[in-house]
């Protein structure tokens, strides 16, 4: 271990004609000494030896000492950036306008969110009508001084009458549950704890919700999630007394979701074994049958999500047969596939949501990363497209199946999210709250490019940065990707992201395989035994930056969270030269242990596990970032990020992941840890919280690429 290690920052001004870039030392602490102690494991004949097993303990006094003395040298270091106060500023001056939520209509009233600005939290309003004054209706600022307790679920029942709603605090994936008489605004006395991975679907004058049993004392940040239950909340009593719906003790490694049609005629259990893939089981709560029906096959090939009914039939979005997803009418009395009705086929754009608007349905499709919509007939007969305003993200459209007013959302990279109300039976749109903000938005461009794989595979990646920008090979370039899960990299307004674009920097953001951009074969390809696909995409993207002028490795760098913090750290170690800074966020870091904590089991349908075979330990080995480390290599100026409270990514991964990069890195390339107190893995944090991580992140990449703030 390097106990000695005076960092040298590159310094430069921003827009340098060169990527040679003068040196400037800042004087730094040494890295703490990380004791190593003498842990190894057999897999499958293979000795792996780790020594910083001790620091997966969040509960022991030793870890807490480490966080402490890592967190000391890291602030020390930041603290001499000398523009660092200026970008924390600049953060507060962008971040202070009005935001608003697409709003939803319950009973008769009509509900939305809003931030005035600089609030940690978003404000639940309510008003009679959309003339009426709105008012406060749950203020989550008022949980907690620090605004680090945060609203995390709500669902307001049919009539009206009751609001449940779930709050996590410090980040955690816990939740607790409590209701609200929506005419009176009084919370009530129900109470419920110990819920995860939950909605609340509304029944009467209960809801059902999703839970684990109460863990161990110590474990309840990274003890393993097993044998998650349904159960059934009425109002006014304990939760002592609710009612267990579902549970499968065979398979204590499945989660399920218990959910109702809007009518509560259906009660639909969906479960699932991993982040993809699920199974339906169905019931009506009148007790005309009184088990659960399987209507779909159990084995989690495929996804079916449901939409609604339509009298005694089920709506359902499914990718069975259809890997970019199809709508279907089943009938749970005979739910075997020749039995299916296909309302909407599968098209070329990949389909995303389905909503019942007005006696219509409106599709919205994906077509190269980007939102299109369509509206059909209830029996599939094409009527219209929706008219956006442009290329970016449709977002949140909510209306009723038989009014004809609905609201929704569109964002894009340069484009503050703005509300449309929406009138399906004259297809025509309208603003109906749109933010002012203190950034000129047409100083900008966006454009999507197509670049060429390790193997020859078509990638798309959005670019935007200033309009007439010189592709000189030496702008600042922030590369962000993700690749993993089925999930979606689309165009979307990120405040943090406008201090970039305001000082030079191309943001660029890849479409990599392992997301849903392209449909279950998308996401297929960058999954298990062909991962390194994904890596591969992120390298060539960084390689097409380069080769196509826009910057060079020396103002290059690479960023992700969670799964996005493993493809930058699995880059990082793979091609070291190819980029200046590093920034894994919450990562995914230990590919060997991973699934021994908290919900991590649930992501094997994407990387396998070191359990699995000889052959799926040997290729996780090869890239797991913990491991691959090597000696006598001079990985890039790296700044890791992970917090106390997260029980979704433990934070042991970048505890032990920064142990062994400070301890194996040479040269002078800084390798520093943020580890945050009182937040998770990134939802629900606080507004002030999210520009303080801001602020430290900018400062540090800036300061390493040579920089400089225009401020």
């Amino acid at each position: 271990m390097k106990r000695f290690n005076y960092l040298i920052i590159l310094i430069a001004f921003a827009f340098m004609t060169s990527c040679e870039q003068q040196q400037k030392k800042i004087v730094t602490a040494p890295y703490p000494a990380t004791n190593k102690v003498d842990q190894t494991d057999d897999y499958f004949g293979t000795i792996v030896a780790d020594p910083y097993r001790w620091l997966e303990d969040d509960n022991s006094e030793e870890t807490a000492e480490w966080v402490k003395a890592e967190n000391e040298v890291t602030f020390a270091y930041l603290e001499q950036i000398p523009f660092r106060n200026k970008v924390k500023e600049r953060l507060k001056q962008i971040w202070d306008y009005a935001k608003y939520s697409v709003p939803f209509k319950r009973g008769n009233k009509y509900f939305f969110f809003k931030n005035d600005g600089m609030q940690n939290q978003y404000v639940l309003y309510i008003q009679d009508d959309l003339e009426a004054e709105p008012e406060v209706f749950l203020d989550p600022n008022e949980f907690s001084e620090d605004g680090t307790v945060a609203l995390s679920n709500l669902a307001v029942s049919k009539d009206g009458k009751y609001l449940a709603y779930g709050i996590a605090q410090s980040g955690s994936d816990w939740n607790e549950l409590f209701v609200m008489d929506v005419e009176t605004k009084k919370q009530l006395d129900d109470h419920l704890e110990w819920v995860k991975f939950s909605g609340i679907s509304w029944k009467d004058d209960g809801f059902y919700y999703s839970r684990y049993d109460e863990p161990g004392e110590g474990e309840e940040l990274s003890g393993k999630n097993e044998y998650h239950k349904v159960y059934y909340h009425k109002i006014g009593t304990p939760q002592s007394e609710d009612v267990l719906i579902y549970k499968n003790d065979e398979y204590p490694l499945r989660n399920y979701y218990g959910g109702t049609t809007e009518d509560e005629s259906f009660l639909i259990i969906s479960e699932s074994e991993s982040t993809s893939g699920n199974v339906l089981y169905v019931k009506k709560p009148d007790g005309s049958n009184k088990d659960f029906i399987r209507i779909t096959p159990d084995n989690f090939d495929n996804e079916y999500n449901v939409i609604d009914n339509l009298n005694d039939k089920l709506l359902i979005m499914t990718n069975e047969d259809a890997p970019k997803w199809q709508l279907v009418l089943v009938d749970p009395a005979n739910p075997s596939k020749e039995n299916w009705q296909i309302i909407i086929p599968e098209k070329e754009e990949v389909l995303q949501t389905i909503s019942l608007i007005g006696g219509k349905i409106v599709a919205e499709y994906m077509k190269d990363a980007t939102s299109k919509a369509s509206i059909y007939t209830f029996d599939g007969t094409y009527l219209d497209d929706l008219e956006i305003p442009g290329i970016g993200s449709l977002s949140g459209l909510r209306g009723k199946k038989d009014e004809d007013l609905a609201f929704y959302g569109f964002t894009s990279f340069t484009f503050p999210s703005a509300v449309y109300k929406y009138d399906i039976s004259t297809n025509s749109s309208e603003i109906y709250t749109r933010s002012e903000i203190d950034f000129d938005v047409d100083a900008y461009e966006t454009k999507q490019v197509f670049y060429e794989s390790k193997d020859g595979t078509k990638i798309p990646m959005f670019l935007v940065y200033k309009k007439g920008m010189k592709m000189n090979g030496k702008n600042p370039t922030y590369l962000y990707g993700y690749g993993g899960f089925n999930i979606s990299l689309t165009p979307s307004f990120r405040l943090g992201r406008l201090i970039l674009l305001e000082n030079g920097f191309v943001f660029a953001m890849p479409n990599l395989r392992g997301g849903g951009e392209y449909g279950k074969e998308w996401h297929k390809a960058g999954t298990k035994l062909q991962r390194h696909n994904v890596y591969d995409d992120f390298i060539a993207a960084a390689e097409y930056l380069i080769k196509e002028g826009y910057t060079c490795s020396d103002k290059l760098a690479i960023a992700g969270g969670s799964n996005g913090g493993l493809l930058v750290a699995a880059c990082m170690i793979q091609q070291p030269d190819l980029f200046k800074v590093a920034l894994p966020a919450v990562g995914v870091l230990d590919m060997l242990r991973y699934h021994k904590f908290t919900i991590g089991w649930a992501w094997a349908s994407d990387y396998g596990t070191s359990e699995d075979n000889e052959e799926m330990f040997r290729y996780l080995y090869k890239y797991s970032p913990l491991h691959a480390l090597k000696d006598g290599v001079e990985y890039p100026a790296t700044f890791i990020t992970t917090a106390d409270h997260d029980d979704r990514v433990v934070p042991a991964h970048s505890f032990k992941f920064a142990a062994t990069l400070q301890e194996k890195q040479t040269g002078d390339n800084p390798v520093l840890i943020r580890i945050d107190v009182k937040a998770g893995h990134g939802g629900g944090k606080p507004t002030a919280k999210v520009i303080e991580e801001y602020a430290d992140e900018w400062s540090f990449m800036m300061y390493n690429l040579g920089v400089e703030p225009e401020y």
